[in-house]
């Protein structure tokens, strides 16, 4: 808990809530065994670091796997300890909550997570998670972590809890005295902390408890257990937010919260594309088929329901996707909403073609808060993926839910081939969207300008 405690082989005074070591050791099998090899690489350098004590090279390395593989749920964990080890408590609660939300399940993550609000003063969100958790989390970790989240005489209790079912180890009844003092019980206090700590240093251990009992030290009290130096923290760099990486589900919802989708049935090459809005229903032509509901999105007045778009983008059959059909006589002039579907003047037709495909499609990568932060992922693709060697880089503004977002394409695909980029990318664990040059996605904004580059 202090940095004066001794170091006697039975005792632990760490108590085992620091993290910083435990997360180092996660083992790399709990990765995805389709990780970009650059992820791993940098997650295994993060580990090391944190081993030899390196922490601002553990901080960028953790950073560098986040970044090359950003919704790795241990990745984000490990850069939370990188961040905790640095006394980085904004950033670390930012990063392990996300590592949370991507479905790491380890209590050593939950227990970080708390202990990094708890010193941000945060007990409240601390305590929720504890509680959330407190069945897959050691008493004796549980307790303390309750304690120093404001809530003493139920870290008491449960220490106490444990200390009679059996679990009498140094570690439990260490953490009991200290929830003791926590609470103000001083003499319960110095009569379990001597059953670990020699008598002439009782005084010393209480007196290092009393200057940090008072409520408003709750960002010392946490890092004098964690042994780090707290430093002034403006949070997780913006670009490493996992909002700037949504999951293909997420995606997919955000298209279909805009506009219902329309597809044809055939052969699993090819993503869904998204038909600008009509004044009226525009007819199939009568040599296609038409869509069984299974095959397609029912087209509704409402946005589709959740239990639609949970499902994901369905799959087109046919290696093209199915062109809107012209009538008999001039149809009246679309009516589209500039904030929701950019017009067709602002998709520019590529010219290079790959493998005698036409260059028909594009392949949207991911969306980003800042136009910035779009560019910056550009580079990051380009490493991650080699099939986007010679495409075009294209940032298409679009107006979602009144947030504004940058989504990362790359042009220059025929259908076949933008199909074959989206498994590559969707076999990484990243999203992907493949749609037709001139059938923007739904939200884009109609600028009349987009940015390509090579």
């Amino acid at each position: 808990m202090a940095r004066s405690a001794i170091h006697k082989p039975k005792v632990n005074f760490k108590v085992g809530l620091a993290v910083t070591t435990a997360l180092a050791s996660v083992a790399l099998a709990g990765c995805s065994t389709s990780a970009a090899p650059r992820a791993e690489a940098s997650y295994s350098d993060a580990q090391v670091a944190l081993r030899k004590g390196k922490v601002s090279e553990a901080v960028s390395h953790a950073q560098a796997a986040v970044l090359a593989e950003p919704r790795n749920p241990s990745y984000r964990a490990a850069l939370g300890a990188a961040y905790l080890e640095a006394g980085r408590f904004q950033a670390a609660a930012t990063s392990f909550s996300d590592a949370i939300e991507l479905g790491d399940s380890d209590p050593r993550t939950v227990l970080s997570y708390a202990l990094a609000q708890t010193a941000l003063g945060n007990n409240a969100a601390a305590v929720s998670m504890l509680d959330e958790w407190q069945g897959d989390i050691d008493p004796a970790d549980l307790g303390l972590a309750l304690s120093l989240a404001g809530q003493p005489d139920r870290g008491v209790h449960v220490l106490a809890n444990a200390l009679r079912d059996g679990q009498n180890t140094a570690k439990v009844r260490q953490n009991l005295a200290y929830s003791y003092a926590l609470q103000g019980n001083w003499r319960a206090a110095r009569v379990m902390a001597a059953e670990d700590v020699p008598a002439n240093m009782i005084d010393d251990r209480i007196g290092e408890w009393a200057q940090t009992a008072h409520f408003e030290a709750y960002q010392a009290r946490v890092a004098n257990l964690l042994q780090v130096q707290p430093v002034v923290d403006g949070g997780q760099p913006r670009h490493l937010a996992l909002v700037n990486f949504p999951s293909h589900q997420q995606m997919v919802a955000e298209a279909a919260a805009e506009a219902p989708v329309e597809t044809v049935a055939g052969e699993e090459v090819e993503l869904a594309a998204v038909e600008p809005e009509q004044e009226a229903p525009v007819q199939p032509a009568p040599e296609q088929p038409k869509p069984s509901f299974n095959e397609s999105f029912a087209k509704v007045e409402e946005p589709a329901a959740p239990s639609t778009t949970a499902r994901g983008v369905r799959f087109v059959s046919r290696p093209v996707v199915q062109e809107v059909p012209t009538s008999s006589k001039p149809a009246a002039k679309p009516v589209a909403k500039p904030s929701r579907v950019a017009g067709a003047s602002s998709q520019r037709r590529m010219a290079s073609t790959f493998n005698g495909d036409s260059a028909s499609h594009l392949v949207q990568l991911g969306s980003f808060s800042s136009r910035a932060y779009a560019e910056r992922a550009w580079d990051i693709y380009l490493k991650q993926y080699p099939e986007l060697d010679g495409r075009d880089m294209v940032i298409t503004k679009a107006n979602v839910r009144g947030k504004t977002y940058y989504r990362v394409s790359a042009a220059g695909f025929g259908a076949r081939s933008a199909a074959n980029m989206c498994r590559a990318v969707k076999a990484k664990g990243a999203g992907c969207f493949a749609y037709a040059e001139g059938r923007p996605l739904p939200g884009a904004v109609n600028t009349g300008v987009r940015v390509a580059a090579r």
